[in-house]
């Protein structure tokens, strides 16, 4: 399975049905060769506008079905035209006495169809007047550009004019200011993939159409800002030979189907980057508003920001695959304020913890290669190097007096500080938060032990492990009820190794890397962190 389709033969009935499950006043029409959506709530007191083409293009054109944009969207099959007599259905189902317009992106069967259709429609009686939509500037010189996410663009507009009661020569020939003033090009990484069909894929092309049709060139870009660089020197090129250097444009960033929301963001950006600001009144993006299928790529468009297109685009729309509009701004930044501050430093300092501290140091930087092997059993083989580092940081901040060893609660802090910056990992935040925690405690006048027993539980909730999950508190935790027992550090060292022994007969992990480990791995292996607690113990208890 490559792709979360069904039947190839029910992909465009269920992509319709979905969208018209979000669309309060869609209703669909469904029929020999037929797919029509329609708005049930356009009065046809006003100008219908109807769009449509082949399927796989989604949300064009049924997305964009509601009051302020179409009245009814005509689909085909996949990159087919829809049949006369669907679009014929189409008009019949929403033009009154106010007559319709029909967009027609500029391909020879949506030409075909779409214009037999008006033209029997006329036959009929209805008044009907058409747009086609060419906005493709990809291939210069050529005497039919294709139609691309321009497209939506007359959509929006003429919808919006159609919707504030014009007649149809107006709503028409707003409409054609719009294809006058519409520059398109897109970029593709990959070709579109129809369901049930195997194709070769293509390389990277400036200008690939919608349906797979050649582009100008074949490219290689190394990076988002070369694609971005590759379609913007033709599109404003274009642009300015249409309507001028200094003309602001509404700017619409289409995504063609695949590319992440990663992607469209960096995408947003470095076109940001590369156009002049004066030359960016509005955004439209980043979306998806005329794809093609997966095609992993992008188009941009520009339109002159008239006014009465601005107020258009800006009206609110009841169509659910409209976008939206946006203002652009320079990013706007701040000065964080971020924690400057050393450990703890004092002059009260105390030899014997300093010597203990030194102990643990020296008890976990000799382990580190053991730990290590402990961990590549289970997990990725680091615990040694990560738990090593935080001790070799502790022990520079000695050598540098930067530890307040006789302060209870700027040793902890300060200790906590350290882990935080210098040791990584999981480990080294959790130990952060342990030993931060425990010097909160101990500023509020708890002795160590009742601190440390704070400590655990901020750990504990941050960490979301409990003793049993096969992790470090299967040694810390009894090590710290053994200190409330009796104060006893020989005791406390006994409690850890046994409780980081316990892991090895432990063969269901439900925290860290080790979760993801199947039962027979574990079996007979310390966990890793469980072991460094219990050598942290054993290092400061009396020989």
């Amino acid at each position: 399975m490559d792709f979360f389709y069904n039947r190839a033969e029910d992909v465009v009935d269920e992509v319709l049905d979905g969208w018209s499950r979000l669309a309060p006043t869609a209703r669909s029409a469904r029929a020999s060769g037929v797919r029509v959506i329609v708005d049930r709530d356009w009065s046809r007191d006003h100008v219908a506008v109807l769009s449509g083409g082949g399927a796989g293009h989604e949300p064009a054109h049924a997305g964009f079905v509601g009051r302020g944009m179409l009245a009814a969207a005509i689909a085909g099959d996949l990159f087919t035209s829809p049949s006369v007599a669907a679009v014929l259905a189409g008009i019949r189902a929403t033009c009154g006495p106010a007559g319709c317009l029909l967009v027609i992106k500029n391909y020879t069967g949506d030409r075909l169809n779409f214009g037999l259709a008006a033209e029997r429609a006329r036959r009929e009686g209805y008044r009907v007047r058409s747009v086609i939509v060419a906005d493709d500037i990809a291939l210069a010189g050529t005497d039919q550009p294709r139609g691309l996410a321009g497209t939506v663009l007359v959509h929006k507009i003429a919808g919006h004019v159609a919707a504030d009661g014009a007649d149809l020569d107006t709503v028409a020939d707003t409409a054609q200011r719009v294809c006058d003033g519409l520059c398109s090009i897109g970029l593709a990484l990959s070709s579109a993939t129809l369901p049930g069909h195997a194709i070769d894929p293509r390389a990277p092309e400036l200008g690939l159409g919608i349906h797979n049709e050649p582009g100008v060139s074949a490219v290689a870009p190394r990076n988002a800002a070369e694609a971005m660089a590759l379609a913007l020197e033709p599109l404003l090129a274009a642009a300015d030979a249409r309507f001028g250097a200094d003309v602001p444009t509404v700017v619409l960033l289409n995504n063609l189907g695949s590319c992440s929301t990663q992607e469209m963001g960096v995408l947003l950006d470095t076109l940001l980057s590369r156009l002049p600001a004066a030359r960016v009144a509005r955004l439209i993006t980043p979306a998806p508003v005329m794809t093609s299928l997966n095609m992993h790529g992008f188009s941009v468009t520009l339109l002159p920001a008239h006014d009465d297109f601005i107020e258009a685009l800006a009206s609110p729309v009841a169509a659910i695959g409209w976008p939206g509009m946006h203002i652009p701004h320079a990013v706007e930044t701040f000065e964080p304020e971020l924690d400057t501050r050393e450990p703890a430093r004092t002059g009260r300092r105390d030899a014997a913890r300093e010597d203990a501290i030194r102990a643990v140091v020296d008890a976990l930087i000799d382990a580190r290669d053991e730990l290590d092997a402990l961990d590549a059993k289970t997990g990725d083989g680091d615990t040694g190097a990560t738990f090593a580092a935080g001790a070799r940081a502790v022990a520079a901040a000695l050598d540098a007096g930067a530890l307040a060893s006789g302060d209870d609660a700027g040793l902890a802090e300060g200790i906590g500080d350290i882990l935080a910056r210098d040791m990584g990992g999981s480990a080294g935040v959790l130990l952060s938060i342990l030993a931060t925690a425990t010097g909160a405690g101990l500023n509020e006048g708890r002795d160590w032990t009742a601190a440390l027993a704070v400590g655990v539980e901020r750990m504990r909730h941050y960490g979301g492990a409990a003793p049993g999950d096969r992790t470090l508190l299967d040694a810390l935790m009894p090590a710290i009820e053994a200190l409330a027992d009796n104060g006893d550090l020989t005791a406390a060292a006994a409690a850890a190794r046994a409780g980081a022994d316990a892991t090895a007969r432990m063969t269901v992990a439900h925290a860290g890397r080790a979760a993801q480990v199947r039962a027979d791995a574990l079996t007979g292996v310390t966990d890793p962190g469980a072991e460094a607690i219990a050598l942290v113990f054993e290092a400061i208890a009396p020989s």
